[in-house]
């Protein structure tokens, strides 16, 4: 007997992202059942959501502006994993100790990406790809508690991963 497809539920937090729609679509099409929820879904309902993964959407503000939409902190305790997307990548790493600033570089459509960890997240993905960007801001500084995964020339920090925590983010548009 197949499970339910909530057991499978991946929530995808939205941001307001334009791109939110085809996050769950993509989602979907891999017969993965999956929610949008707000972006402020308090962390004591994810748990009882159980949901299997999060993917925090991209969205159009700057996680370091006053008044710009975030995520409960406690859902990084949960040790659900974590997918951050542009914006959402952001906001993870801010959330966990890194910096974001504007970019010196505003990036905007297809971009060279170098992978400089072919494991894990990037499995299967060749050393140097071509991805979809689309940010004026990006995460500046990670701290300890994350390894940079990729790069494009404007972007040093192009993809993350938690060293302890089950977060990965993306400033690129898979």
């Amino acid at each position: 007997m197949n499970a339910a497809p909530e057991s499978e539920r991946i929530l995808i937090f939205d941001f307001g992202a334009q791109y939110g729609q085809l996050i769950a679509r993509r989602v979907r099409d891999l017969n993965v059942f999956c929610q949008m929820v707000r972006h402020d879904l308090p962390a004591a309902r994810v748990a009882e959501l159980r949901p299997r993964g999060i993917i925090l959407s991209g969205g159009p503000a700057s996680v370091y502006q006053a008044g710009a939409p975030k995520c409960d902190p406690a859902i990084f305790d949960l040790n659900v994993p974590v997918l951050g997307i542009c914006y959402g990548m952001q906001l993870a790493c801010q959330a966990l100790g890194g910096e974001v600033k504007p970019a010196s570089s505003r990036e905007f459509g297809r971009a060279a990406c170098r992978i400089h960890e072919t494991s894990g997240l990037f499995a299967d993905v060749l050393a140097e790809t071509t991805v979809w960007m689309s940010h004026g801001d990006q995460v500046e500084a990670v701290g300890g508690d994350f390894l940079a995964l990729a790069a494009t020339d404007t972007c040093p920090i192009a993809a993350v991963r938690h060293f302890s925590r089950p977060v990965y983010g993306l400033q690129f548009h898979p």
